[in-house]
């Protein structure tokens, strides 16, 4: 009998024969025994229990000696406690950077067993293949259950082009599989909110064919705050926000409705803020790890990681607990398969040595044990990635020189330039007076304003739009650095010190098939691969971070340009936060995206579509 599939005739199948092991008239496949197990559902333990897995799920759950029938295997684990498989409410595996059979072999020995993955990166990509690419490792024997929720900002805003999914594509999704959850976070709120933006009627497509199939909206309420704005979000119908800064911000959605998913660079403060104003029901919010790259997560952890900064912030281990599984399933519609260990669900749990400190001994999937402390004991499944999945970086020629060049008008000395910052959240652009040489406009390093470009990789046509930015690039001679990874379009971007740096980092990227590529004095010193969809590789996250720990190496050669931001995750060194410093849905306000018809040099308002030169 099939694991990997989820619909409802294997459903039918399945479930009629785990009322028969229930009652005892068939052999189980296994019965483990705990020093006890864990209710998410109530908050409450079950001492001394046995779980009892048939077919991958749980056929029967009680104290021990209550099963009436008989197992073919029998697993004595009594010192140890168990509690469901935890799960990720809101995640982009891609931000791993592993493809999702090693992103399984990564967070599975740390507790994850289950993912709801907001797959608007890969989406933007290969938006036809969504669901055929997530569903892709379980068919193949992984024990990680990916639900994918296609994604809403294809393209992130009304200003980018290329890829595109409205409501039709969401309905073909929704029915592919059960697997599939929802709509990816929706991003773009002036599109949402304003019937006259170009995407209104794209994303409120995409929206009903989601309620159409009672599944959820995820949403992303991002500067939404004052309880005008707040209102009107959580009037739309959208579910839920991962974006909240404070408690007192936090509170607010709550009070309006709102499931609010607390990320761990705000968690100390919203749940220390939450318990201080007395909250009693915490159904309404789960721990979520959002973006965490694969050296993070093995230096970190994964969902237990979520866990252990819940307890140290105030809350109980029983709670935590409950924000990992039980919450997230209830608030995703899932409970039928996952979030508590309970008949029906997937036979996933983790053993723990230590609840307070959850010390992981042990997970299980799919009734197996699947590792044992931090090594994953399943083989990784061997998948050949179509070209669909490897052949994502198409600039269409090799670039040289003049394609990053700024054009000055004539007879002009200095020139005025539309000027960003990394993280420029600000309502404008900063305005420079910058020099003119040989009929472009120069940089100036003295004022550590560099050159800043966005490669179209999709459309094959070798388009460029470039600017300048401050603080944020190399100081050092024929020095750059680009990557295609560019949240959310992806598109490639590149920083540099001169043109031709700039074009042959572009170029090595491209040959690769997409990562990250350095150039230092005019040689490379450093690539990184992600040869899947530009954002991923498929190998081992051991394997990912020795070539991650070699980039920051070479990168340390490099003289970086530094000026703060309001950004907390803005830091001097290696700029490799530049990835999300391209968010052009996020803050709605003046980005540089790929040229298109609309914005030629690139420079637009994504908020309000108004565009500017980048040299007046």
């Amino acid at each position: 009998m099939s694991m990997d599939e989820l619909n409802a005739a294997q459903e039918r199948k399945t479930r009629q024969q785990l009322v028969q092991v229930a009652l005892g008239r068939q052999v189980a496949d296994r019965l483990v025994r705990v020093a006890r197990v864990f209710d998410s559902q109530t908050r409450s333990w079950i001492e001394d229990a046995e779980i009892v897995c048939h077919a991958g799920r749980v056929a029967f759950v009680g104290p021990r000696g209550s099963y009436t029938g008989d197992a073919a295997d029998v697993v004595d684990r009594t010192h140890l406690a168990a509690v469901p498989g935890l799960g990720e409410i809101h995640k982009h595996i891609e931000s791993s950077h592993l493809t999702p059979e090693w992103e399984a072999a990564l967070v599975v020995p740390r507790g994850n067993t289950w993912t709801c993955e907001a797959s608007h990166e890969f989406s933007n990509v290969v938006p036809d293949r969504t669901m055929d690419f997530w569903l892709a490792p379980r068919r193949a024997g992984s024990p990680l259950k990916i639900f994918p929720l296609p994604g809403s900002a294809v393209p992130p805003t009304a200003w980018e082009h290329g890829a595109h999914l409205d409501g039709t594509d969401q309905s073909r999704f929704l029915k592919q599989s059960l697997w599939a959850a929802g709509l990816d976070e929706v991003m773009d709120w002036p599109a949402v909110r304003d019937a006259d933006n170009p995407a209104h009627d794209r994303l409120w497509s995409m929206i009903e064919a989601t309620w159409d199939a009672r599944a959820v909206v995820e949403g992303h309420a991002a500067g939404i705050r004052g309880l005008p704005n707040i209102n009107a979000f959580a009037a739309s119908g959208i579910s839920s926000d991962h974006e909240a800064w404070t408690a007192e911000e936090a509170w607010d959605k709550l009070r309006r409705g709102l499931f609010v998913e607390i990320r761990i660079h705000t968690l100390p403060e919203i749940i220390g803020g939450l318990l201080e104003r007395g909250l009693q029901d915490w159904s309404q919010l789960a721990l979520t790890t959002d973006d965490r790259s694969a050296s993070d997560t093995l230096a970190l952890g994964a969902t237990d990681h979520n866990v252990r900064l819940a307890i140290e912030a105030g809350l109980s281990a029983d709670m935590a607990i409950q924000m990992v599984t039980i919450n997230p399933a209830r608030h995703m519609r899932l409970t039928p398969w996952v979030g508590t260990i309970a008949p029906g669900r997937f036979a996933d749990f983790v053993l723990l040595s230590d609840l307070d400190r959850f010390d992981i001994a042990e997970v299980w999937a799919d009734g197996q044990q699947v590792s044992r402390g931090k090594t994953y004991l399943p083989e990784v499944p061997e998948i050949n990635w179509p070209e669909w999945a490897t052949q994502t970086v198409n600039v269409g020629r090799a670039l040289v020189a003049d394609d990053f060049r700024v054009e000055a008008a004539p007879d002009r000395d200095t020139m005025n330039a539309a000027v960003l910052r990394p993280f420029h959240w600000t309502d404008d652009f900063l305005t420079e007076d910058l020099p003119v040489m040989d009929g472009a406009v120069q940089r100036d390093a003295a004022n550590n304003i560099t050159k800043f470009a966005i490669v179209d990789r999709y459309s094959g046509t070798g388009a460029v739009s470039k600017m300048f930015w401050k603080g944020c690039g190399p100081r050092d001679a024929d020095t750059a650095l680009a990557c295609s990874m560019a949240h959310d379009k992806h598109n490639v971007w590149c920083v540099g010190s001169s043109d031709q740096a700039m074009a042959d980092c572009v170029n090595a990227l491209a040959e690769m098939g997409g990562g990250w590529v350095l150039i230092y004095r005019g040689k490379v010193t450093a690539r990184v691969r992600y040869e899947i969809a530009g954002l991923m590789t498929c190998r081992s996250a051991a394997e990912l971070h020795a070539d991650m720990q070699a980039l920051y190496e070479a990168g340390a050669q490099v003289d970086w340009m530094y000026e703060p931001s309001f950004h907390p995750k803005w830091l001097p060194g290696f700029p490799e936060k530049l990835a999300f410093a391209t968010l052009t849905c996020s803050p709605w306000r003046w980005n540089l995206v790929a040229p298109s018809d609309h914005a030629p040099q690139g420079l637009v308002q994504v908020g309000t579509g108004e565009t500017h030169p980048v040299v007046f």
